[in-house]
């Protein structure tokens, strides 16, 4: 999966279907570093999403960038990063700067991910965005170095989904 021997993974997926969750988890049983996807956001974009307006590609491009810097930046040692990475350009755009990265998509139904938005406190992203992000969401390719996790269960559950997906030989 990796040409090192620490993994470098994207947990990516619309707000709500537990990157946080998942990726802290992931990280520390990974034993790597871990970073969180939402820090990348320049304010503005912050600002623009708690008014509830969707970010354009034009939004995503320094964030994207900032990303992709931290990806390359920890490519021989490995780490966890949350990411939307709706569009495949957008995981294109990162697996240009880290070419070993592995997509871990959580996966789940929009109204699993409604509800658990809805009963979500303290962050920047509004339920009402939710729309536009799956209309956005553009599943792994088949070329595509990642697996697709559902997060139906327990967020324990997801984790070790997610570990086994991303130690498979």
């Amino acid at each position: 999966m990796s040409h090192t021997s620490a993994p470098l993974v994207v947990v990516m997926g619309v707000s709500g279907s537990g990157k946080t969750t998942v990726g802290r988890s992931l990280a520390q049983r990974l034993g790597v570093p871990y970073a969180e996807g939402d820090d990348f956001h320049p304010a503005p974009n912050v600002a623009k999403m708690r008014a509830g307006h969707p970010l354009d590609d034009d939004d995503r491009r320094p964030w994207l960038d900032e990303i992709a810097r931290w990806l390359a930046g920890h490519a021989d040692s490995g780490g966890v990063v949350t990411c939307s990475a709706l569009k495949r350009r957008y995981r294109d755009r990162l697996t240009h700067a880290a070419p070993h990265v592995f997509y871990l998509h959580l996966d789940g139904s929009p109204e699993l991910i409604a509800e658990r938005i809805t009963a979500r406190q303290g962050h920047f992203m509004p339920p009402e965005l939710l729309r536009s992000q799956f209309a956005d969401l553009e599943p792994l390719g088949e070329d595509e170095a990642g697996a697709a996790v559902p997060i139906d269960g327990t967020p324990q559950e997801t984790v070790a989904l997610a570990q086994a997906a991303v130690t498979a030989p």
